[in-house]
């Protein structure tokens, strides 16, 4: 089937002009999708209508957005600002501010609170009830990515470096890990079951890793390779840059510069299905809640040569049946 002839998939209308940095769905709803982008807006989409409901600006490229309930959003980029947005009134408010650039934000309701993550080597918590710093915390390097575990944050940064902090008590850090893969960490996601997290790299790679420090749990732990193309004989590697969890099924969708998104039993080590290869990379994936929905930004990213003729930026909405996601 040619590109855009899909029949359980169709492209959001009005999308961002610029790279598209995150798209995440609302809790307890496939109808809301929050998505960020290089071209400084936030979009509110109702997916079901296929239309842009709201749109709001920073002053500079957007990189990470998140709901909080599905009436509020938040967002941060290059600004250095965390904004919190109320779709209900649209009116913004400045939480606060990091020294560099907000990378990713999360908001947990475990523990009712919105986690920052930032170049300049800090996570910050942020309490949205009485809008303001509720702590900022030191990490080892520059923070690429983050993935929400219950009350834990499993923290990604530069230099290779995995942190576990536990959300309800900030004063150390739980767990100190190296990524076991080589080369610079893109993404980390955890199960929705709370046992672990996957990692991914720009190296074509990603991780299956458990929280539990005890030997027998650790020696599950396994690595695997994936978003790899052989043409002309030449294995060429991609980038691995999203991770979605199915909420239900405990299975994962990734998504590569390669343009391809696949869908993987982790516990069962084994690719459930491919989908068909999308125009350029995929910057971002999310599922919706019920794992009815996974919406993928396919956005050119910087990461191989230019291209003369670069796609355009789409989001598409593709729904998923329990065939593509459940464990077989």
């Amino acid at each position: 089937m040619g590109e855009g002839t899909q029949p359980n998939e169709y492209k959001l209308a009005t999308p961002p002009d610029d790279g598209i940095s995150s798209v995440k769905f609302a809790p307890q709803s496939s109808q809301f999708l929050l998505v960020s982008s290089w071209d400084c807006g936030v979009r509110l989409y109702d997916v079901t209508a296929n239309h842009m409901r709201i749109k709001y600006q920073h002053s500079r490229p957007v990189l990470d957005c998140c709901f909080q309930d599905p009436v509020h959003g938040f967002s941060g980029g290059l600004d250095a600002v965390l904004k919190m947005y109320d779709f209900n009134t649209n009116t913004e408010v400045v939480l606060g501010k990091h020294d560099g650039a907000i990378r990713t934000v999360e908001f947990s309701s475990d523990v009712n609170v919105v986690v920052t993550g930032s170049w300049d080597s800090t996570v910050k918590l942020w309490d949205p009830r009485s809008r303001c710093l509720a702590g900022s915390f030191s990490q080892p390097d520059k923070v690429y990515t983050m993935g929400l575990c219950g009350d834990k944050v499993v923290v990604g940064t530069a230099g290779r470096r995995v942190l576990v902090w536990d959300l309800r008590n900030m004063g150390y850090v739980q767990q100190r890990r190296e990524s076991s893969l080589k080369y610079q960490t893109r993404c980390i996601r955890c199960f929705p079951n709370k046992q672990g997290y996957v990692l991914s790299s720009i190296e074509g790679r990603v991780a299956v890793e458990y929280l539990d420090p005890s030997p027998e749990i650790q020696k599950k732990k396994y690595a695997f390779k994936c978003h790899r193309i052989k043409e002309d004989g030449v294995e060429k590697i991609y980038p691995v840059n999203a991770i979605s969890f199915h909420s239900q099924h405990n299975t994962f969708a990734t998504g590569g510069s390669d343009g391809f998104v696949n869908i993987w039993d982790g516990f069962n080590k084994k690719r459930l299905c491919q989908f068909h290869r999308y125009p350029t990379s995929i910057s971002s994936l999310c599922f919706s809640a019920d794992g009815s929905l996974l919406a993928i930004a396919s956005s050119y990213m910087e990461d191989k040569e230019e291209l003369p003729e670069q796609p355009d930026d789409t989001v598409y909405i593709r729904r998923v049946s329990d065939q593509e996601t459940k464990p077989k």
